[in-house]
């Protein structure tokens, strides 16, 4: 495989398994409308281990490192891997103060609940489950009060020059934006096993399988932080689960969110060893255009999500022809804005894990950081599967990450795939600096321009 032009792509698949295996274009699928489905209400038993993590005190040595690496010439949402405009998000008084409430009618607010689809990993003691995401207040806004601070975010266009279903996207989406994140609040989930999440075209989505078992009540052992983060592994019960040391599936469980519609994921439980891949969504999944702020800001804030070319078809491929091959989308987009991303993921793409940017991270600096942290946090939970890498060269933190991930854990980056946006977009007229693959073995990472279905390797 050459790095050093833009080749088409991908489908007769991988080598990396052993074997090869021969284009299957699928059928179009239609995928299902998602159903939300109450939360079930279990007895409570006793949470067990907990490993937690303290994502600024791990990341924060990495700040100035990889700004100075970097230059200060790089726009900030170039240089961040995402829209200006998701920067500095209000949290908190701010809210509170843009909305002109006071803290009776907060009060009086239900509270909703985020929930991320999460990764849980084998280790002696049995299983471990990644539980993350954020406790909010969803205030009442009126439309005229969303419009005016959807402007805000508007680039050269007025939500009322918009068509109604944008108009309506692009306030629901700045309603996600001016919540009021809870701290010190307590969640507990049910688990139950999960018949079907991702559009794959396979039975159940694609990307795990359902084991009937892992029933169970998990209290989360620590209160939500100041701006209304949790996030941490607890061991859970097998309860009827496969042991991750006598079985190769990916098993797939509901997490419902007690109290809280709204706050169910899909979480998978991923074997020691096998193959599992790393994807970016922007201009790799989905057309965004980052590089023009405009246009960016319109089709993640305004316009339905569209796939980019056929991806979501190499994806069902992949599902299908590698078996018990894990899908973990990694975005640095603001947990606030990214269900969006995740009911796109779900009705387009194979069922898998996800990470997103906590509140935390709010400037460019800590968005350059969190990647390489998330990329790390997988990597580390899992040192014995390999991994494939997947995103483009619009995004500066990804053209240093992912080569570095080589050297930081020798043998498990199989393969790293990037989209030169570059040659495949006239519009995007930024650089991108390939030197951190200088080093690498040239049969391990690739440039492409087109993902269409000839017949060749990774």
């Amino acid at each position: 495989m050459s790095h050093v032009k833009s080749v088409v792509l991908l489908t007769l698949v991988p080598l990396v398994a052993g074997y090869a295996v021969l284009d299957q274009r699928p059928a179009a699928v239609v995928p299902k409308q998602p159903l939300v489905t109450p939360s079930p209400t279990l007895p409570h038993g006793v949470t067990k281990t907990v490993h937690r993590r303290n994502l600024l005190d791990d990341v924060k040595g990495r700040v100035e490192g990889v700004l100075s690496d970097l230059g200060s010439a790089i726009p900030s949402y170039v240089a961040s891997g995402v829209p200006n405009f998701f920067q500095d998000f209000p949290v908190g008084d701010d809210v509170q103060k843009s909305l002109g409430i006071d803290d009776e009618q907060i009060d009086a607010l239900p509270t909703s609940v985020l929930n991320i689809p999460g990764y849980g990993n084998w280790t002696d003691q049995g299983w471990n489950l990644r539980f993350h995401g954020n406790v909010y207040k969803q205030p009442p806004t009126s439309e005229e009060k969303l419009n005016d601070l959807a402007n805000i975010f508007l680039i050269d266009t007025d939500i009322e020059d918009l068509i109604p279903e944008q108009q309506a996207q692009a306030r629901n989406l700045t309603a996600s934006i001016f919540v009021l994140q809870q701290d010190d609040q307590n969640v507990t989930f049910n688990l139950r096993p999960a018949p079907t999440a991702g559009a794959s075209g396979e039975q159940g989505g694609g990307g795990a399988v359902t084991h009937n078992g892992g029933n169970q009540p998990v209290r989360f052992p620590y209160p939500t932080t100041s701006q209304g983060d949790f996030d941490a592994f607890v061991q859970i019960e097998s309860d009827g689960l496969a042991d991750g040391n006598s079985t190769s599936d990916i098993q797939r469980l509901n997490v419902y969110t007690e109290g809280s519609d709204i706050g169910n994921a899909t979480a998978y439980l991923v074997p020691p060893t096998g193959f599992s891949i790393i994807s970016d969504i922007d201009d790799i999944l989905r057309i965004t255009k980052i590089y023009q702020p405009k246009e960016g800001l319109l089709n993640s804030f305004a316009r339905p999500f569209v796939q980019w070319k056929n991806m979501p078809e190499i994806y069902a491929n992949w599902s299908r022809s590698i078996p018990d091959f894990h899908f973990h989308y990694l975005t640095t987009t603001p947990e606030q804005i990214t269900r969006n991303y995740m009911d796109f993921i779900y009705k387009t793409y194979p069922g898998g894990s996800f990470d997103t940017r906590p509140l935390n991270f709010s400037d460019v600096s800590a968005t350059l950081s969190i990647r390489k942290y998330l990329l790390d946090r997988v990597f580390e939970t899992y040192p014995r599967r390999k991994f494939i890498l997947m995103a483009d060269t619009s995004n500066s933190d990804v053209m240093k990450a992912y080569p570095q991930m080589t050297k930081d854990f020798p043998g498990q980056v199989q393969c790293i795939f990037l989209r030169n946006t570059s040659a495949t977009d006239d519009g995007n007229r930024f650089p991108y600096d390939t030197s951190g693959f200088q080093d690498l073995d040239r049969n391990t990472y690739m440039f492409f321009t087109v993902p269409v279905s000839p017949s060749i390797w990774f």
